[in-house]
């Protein structure tokens, strides 16, 4: 055992180690159908060495030492799992270029040589976080029945998603793990790291983000241009980096682990919904967590190994019944079990926004329609506050400063006067005019306390252009749907609900320059001015999924 093995198990509530005598197996030579070898620790009980038995894969651009060796390897081999912990093409000693998202040939390849050693026999499970996920997806539809379990934590079968949510880009993430990726194999990488994140804030507020990865890691970063140059999913960068048509075709029983607060929460779980809608839904866990907190890590791991055990082993015993497990935040908050995820499709209530800044739960009286303006500047972005980004702090803050600003309006129901419990999917329709064609419109769900204290719950953004979104005949005013992240909250009663709308959320989206350049290279700047329509003949509206009082 090793100390941080032990701390580990300790705070994360681990059944109890069945040996210590964990052997690790360094630098095993996976060869690739191209020639390319790839390097891979085996890590195994001492007293099981020579005798075969199912494997779990664990394939990783993040190496296999340290903290990821005690993670996905230590803790594992401890309580009775063989792992095999391999990096990933052009990582920490395995050879050829680092290529990110295009994993399905190596996965493939590396299931093929596991089967073939001497050391394995039965089924093959995976698991990972992030990254880590998605390497499972790109093997799992075209993997043989060998395959029998899955574990995706905070991750989704294709990331152009979470990299170009609602048509913008998730600029402060997309940075985050370009610099992440650049230094984490330098000499004390924890060192230039820390210092670039750091910086980063800095160096995302400039005008212009021309030359973003030589500012942020020193360096041209190849495959990181490549990404920016095709921002359409259907680009052929993404095309074979996406393994999301597979998913409904996986036979291999799938666990998901995240967060409310995780940047890929919204992209998970419709993968969740496409193996829902094929008959093998997976078992689903969300909890209070954002994309790198360590419950999340620790979900991981403890329910995890439940799951590995008792589709490799034959051993439910750890296993929850429970189909889908939510955390629901605020009021009462704890867990809850259901069936299935979202727990009720037919939940959606619908709030009102009102031209006096109401929030009502009746819809518009006949009348004339009212509206609210404010300008979006550029030059002066709506900052982000909270929510889902991959390194951040906390998620969840009060926006009262944020929203004294000019540029973001509220719209607030009266106190209410029993609690409420939203659980599920969460929309909102916006009319909009707006002075130019290409705008932002970002929608934040708060829940404001009896002390005026306003916490976001979830949100969303989604950017408007020709095309994009449909437009009325009559004045041309923009109706724009779309979904935020899903929520799982209960409103006290006392407390009041708000929507919050404005233009962007800078740096977590790239800001819009409003001229319909790319926002990366944009050379000029404009500011938008934008009117949110609210009445009969514009009805713009938030969905809540409003499942049972508190």
């Amino acid at each position: 055992m090793t100390l941080l093995g032990g701390i580990l198990a300790r705070r994360w509530d681990l059944p109890r180690a069945q040996t210590h005598a964990v052997l690790r197996e360094r630098d095993l030579r996976v060869p690739m159908d191209d020639g390319v070898v790839l390097l891979a620790d085996r890590w195994v009980a001492e007293s099981a060495r020579e005798v075969p038995q199912p494997t779990v894969l664990v394939r990783s651009c993040y190496g296999r030492g340290q903290f990821f060796g005690v993670l996905h390897g230590r803790l594992l081999a401890e309580r009775g799992l063989q792992v095999v912990l391999q990096s990933v093409r052009g990582t920490f000693g395995s050879e050829g270029r680092f290529s990110p998202f295009e994993e399905r040939a190596d996965g493939l390849a590396t299931l093929r040589w596991l089967r073939a050693q001497p050391w394995h026999a039965g089924p093959i499970g995976m698991t990972g976080e992030s990254y880590l996920g998605l390497v499972q997806w790109a093997v799992a539809a075209d993997a043989d029945d060998d395959l029998a379990a899955l574990v995706i934590q905070g991750s989704a079968s294709q990331f152009h998603g979470q990299s170009y949510p609602g048509g913008s880009m998730s600029l402060e993430t997309s940075a985050q793990w370009l610099v992440m990726i650049a230094t984490q194999e330098r000499r004390l990488a924890p060192l230039p790291m820390a210092f670039a994140l750091r910086r980063l804030r800095s160096v995302l507020s400039a005008a212009s983000l021309h030359d973003l990865d030589r500012r942020a890691t020193g360096g041209e970063v190849a495959w990181f241009r490549e990404g920016l140059a095709s921002p359409e999913r259907e680009d052929a960068y993404w095309v074979p980096r996406d393994f999301s048509a597979g998913v409904a075709k996986v036979k291999a029983r799938v666990q998901m682990v995240t967060g409310w607060y995780d940047a890929f929460t919204p992209w998970q779980l419709e993968d969740y919904a496409a193996l829902q809608r094929a008959g093998r839904p997976p078992q689903l866990i969300i909890g209070p967590w954002t994309h790198t907190q360590e419950g999340l890590s620790a979900a991981g791991v403890r329910e995890g190994l439940a799951w590995l055990r008792g589709h490799l082993l034959g051993d439910p015993r750890l296993i929850d019944t429970a189909r889908v497990r939510v955390f629901v935040t605020g009021d009462r908050a704890g867990w809850r079990a259901f069936e299935r995820w979202p727990p009720d499709e037919n939940a959606g209530r619908r709030l009102w926004p009102a031209g006096d800044g109401g929030l009502a739960w009746d819809p518009p009286a006949a009348g004339p329609d009212a509206s609210i303006r404010y300008r979006y500047d550029p030059a002066n972005p709506t900052p982000s506050v909270g929510g889902p980004v991959m390194i951040s702090g906390k998620p969840v803050r009060d926006n009262r400063r944020l929203e004294a600003r000019a540029d973001v309006i509220i719209f607030t129901t009266p106190p209410l006067a029993v609690a409420l419990e939203a659980i599920g999917l969460v929309r909102v329709q916006l009319y909009a005019q707006a002075s130019e064609p290409y705008f932002d419109l970002f929608a934040r769900v708060c829940d404001v306390d009896p002390g005026g204290a306003s916490w976001n719950v979830c949100d969303a953004l989604a950017s408007v252009a020709p095309g994009r979104f449909e437009r009325s005949g009559e004045d041309g005013a923009w109706r724009v749907q779309f979904d935020l992240w899903p929520i799982g909250h209960g409103f006290a009663a006392g407390n009041r609900i708000r929507l919050q709308v404005s233009s962007g959320a800078h740096p977590r989206y790239v800001r819009n320059p409003g001229t319909g350049e790319n926002p990366l290279l944009a050379s000029t700047q404009r500011a938008v001015d934008v009117e949110i329509l609210c009445g009969p003949r514009h009805p713009s509206s938030l969905e809540l999924p409003i499942i049972a009082p508190g």
